[in-house]
């Protein structure tokens, strides 16, 4: 994992990049490479890895909007937090789906509340699960993974680019997708939050309405909320 911190305020940057540190080794969890940028234009310019972007928005040459919306283009998935004292410019940076939105100076506690829902995002979108078929073994990232379903002795597992047979069992699947992100609806199905359209009582469409899943009432309830909290730490 790579974090990068965009600041032409180098002590609050050398503060926040202190604060990082302490979370990490307070939640015993190996410490990243932690890289500042003074601009945006260097930030750009390296061509490593980049997982978790704290970005601050007022800046000489770029702003961190058009910084964010650069990041974005290349990798959908990188995590992107802005920090700033501006709050008009909070519109802005939603459009290109921020993770989350800080206030200068940072809470300290606030920060690491975000930190633990943005590791467990990280998580999932690098986990990569192993789908075993007749054909053969194909690896894919558990954020492929949009929905599976258990219909006449065969489980479907449907991806963002194709669907596969699986050879286990639904009770194979429960055990293997403990990611936040994953809920099972029915006993024939398995959904992922991040592909949720719209639901009612009784079905949840996924990803554009392509796809869809019952779910019992018995599990309306719980499923509401556990679809509220991953819209909260996808914020």
């Amino acid at each position: 994992m790579r974090i990068l911190i965009c600041d032409d305020d180098l002590l609050a940057a050398n503060q926040l990049k202190t604060c990082l540190q302490q979370f990490f080794s307070k939640s015993k969890l190996k410490s990243p490479d932690i890289v500042i940028y003074p601009n945006g234009e260097s930030l750009l310019a390296d061509q490593n890895a980049k997982d978790i972007v704290f970005l601050d928005i007022e800046m000489p040459g770029l702003s961190g909007i058009f910084v964010g919306n650069e990041l974005k283009k290349t990798n959908k998935n990188i995590i992107i937090f802005i920090i700033t004292s501006y709050v008009e410019y909070l519109d802005e940076a939603m459009r290109f789906h921020v993770f989350r939105y800080l206030s200068k100076p940072l809470e300290k506690q606030r920060l690491f509340r975000n930190m633990r829902d943005a590791i467990q995002l990280y998580n999932t979108s690098v986990t990569k699960i192993l789908i075993e078929t007749k054909e053969g073994c194909f690896t894919v990232f558990a954020s492929e993974i949009i929905l599976i379903e258990s219909h006449a002795r065969k489980v479907i597992i449907y991806t963002t680019k194709c669907s596969y047979e699986s050879i286990h069992n639904m009770k194979y699947w429960t055990e293997a997708l403990t990611m936040h992100c994953f809920f099972p609806t029915h006993k024939s199905f398995i959904v992922n939050l991040e592909y949720v359209s719209d639901f009612s009582h009784s079905l949840v469409h996924l990803h554009n309405n392509q796809l869809e899943a019952y779910l019992t009432r018995r599990k309306y309830t719980q499923f509401k909320e556990a679809y509220l909290l991953y819209l909260e730490s996808t914020r």
